[in-house]
């Protein structure tokens, strides 16, 4: 019996989307993507906030986007004495494709199915883009009742050596405080309900007293 041939990994197409498709087209590599737009994460918490990936896959797609150049694996010095991965400067210019994939997918959340899965971080990039913009660089926590995560508006991004776009949780010293439920967020993020309005209407409110917190209100 001859050995097993390994799996074929490439269309072998000379198009850039087909060698876009052969480093990112596996299924969980973008959503192991937009876990790591948030910044350096360990294994347990990549596994923790993707529900539905067995350790074989997501240690094999970790694995797989090293070898593309699109992720990197360190150690966190004492007391932290953890390894975490994290992305290259590749894996962060995917931004835009995450953003216009969540653009693009927003219809499909208007009814959520009962097994569906829900972190609260994962609103983060369809809102992103639509915020105002507040003239300075600014992080903003974002407080719903499934949890707490917060945005860096206005600076260069992770492509660009400007560090993470979005974290779990809140921020260390936040510049606004936006607090909102999921069906906001998810009008938000998909555009159907606009800022201001949001604001007006008492759907949004925003906590705050600097310029940040000033062009949020509008």
């Amino acid at each position: 019996m001859s050995p097993r041939q390994p799996r074929r990994r490439s269309y072998d197409q000379y198009c850039a989307s087909a060698r876009a498709l052969d480093a990112v087209g596996d299924r969980w590599t973008l959503l192991i993507v937009r876990e790591l737009l948030a910044g350096p994460r360990r294994y347990t918490d990549l596994h923790a906030d993707l529900p539905g990936v067995s350790t074989d896959v997501l240690a094999g797609r970790l694995k797989d986007m090293e070898a593309q150049g699109l992720a990197t694996r360190r150690k966190l010095p004492p007391p932290a004495a953890a390894t975490v991965y994290e992305l290259t400067a590749r894996g962060a210019g995917l931004l835009p494709v995450l953003t216009a994939l969540a653009e693009w997918g927003a219809p499909d959340l208007a009814e959520r199915r009962p097994t569906d899965a829900l972190r609260a971080h994962w609103y983060a990039l369809p809102l992103l883009r639509r915020l105002p913009p507040t003239g300075v660089p600014a992080v903003v926590d974002v407080v719903l009742d499934e949890g707490v995560f917060h945005l860096r508006l206005g600076g260069d991004g992770p492509a660009r050596g400007g560090g993470p776009v979005y974290g779990d949780g809140p921020a260390e010293a936040a510049d606004a405080r936006l607090v909102l439920d999921a069906d906001t967020c998810r009008e938000l993020g998909e555009g159907a309900l606009a800022v201001a309005q949001a604001v007006r209407t008492g759907r949004l409110k925003v906590h705050g007293e600097g310029p940040a917190a000033a062009a949020l209100r509008g």
